[in-house]
């Protein structure tokens, strides 16, 4: 596993032990990468199910500012720190042990997102929950970007204030690309 391009580009990341994460693939990160832009021009990313970090650290390679990195796994908050740590640019990243909900509500009025990385356990999958919510408690810029990565079974059903830009499928995975336009509450 490595940071695909970019300003840390060709640096090797850590993999979290066990089998507990489920990081993505090289291929695939090269692909959404593609997909969403390949570079940004500032802007914050909140990796919310980080395992690895290897999301947020392509990301802030690629542009983006700054990223939050939350896990709710000590191993795998000891590889964030470590992958973090490779890129020689700690301060541009916030490493966050905690679930993702508490972290949700500690973030409100705090902190707003361009882009989301939504990597959940494929058991717990809440996509469309998380994203409403994400709009709803104030946590998205106007035209933020939401990638969620799940399993091929969800289905998704029209998300009030986005719309989904793009669904792909990797094997047993799957990309869906959701825009958000304005105010869930409008």
């Amino acid at each position: 596993m490595r940071v695909i391009s970019g300003e840390f580009g060709g640096r090797r990341l850590q993999a979290v032990p066990g089998n507990k994460t489920r990081p993505t693939t090289d291929k695939v990160k090269e692909n959404l990468f593609n997909i969403l832009g390949p570079y940004f021009s500032g802007g914050t990313v909140l990796d919310l199910f980080a395992g690895t970090g290897g999301l947020g650290i392509e990301a802030v390679s690629r542009g983006m500012d700054a990223a939050v990195l939350v896990d709710r796994q000590g191993a795998a908050i000891k590889v964030i720190h470590h992958n973090v740590a490779v890129t020689k640019v700690p301060d541009r990243f916030t490493i966050v042990h905690a679930t993702a909900s508490a972290y949700l509500q500690r973030a409100v009025g705090t902190i707003q997102f361009d882009l989301v990385f939504l990597d959940p356990p494929y058991a717990q999958q809440k996509i469309v929950e998380t994203i409403t919510d994400l709009a709803h408690d104030g946590l998205l810029t106007p035209g933020a970007q939401i990638v969620a990565e799940t399993d091929t079974k969800v289905a998704y059903p029209d998300v009030p204030g986005f719309s989904l830009r793009r669904q792909v499928t990797y094997g047993i995975t799957e990309l869906a690309i959701f825009q958000y336009e304005g105010d869930a509450a409008e």
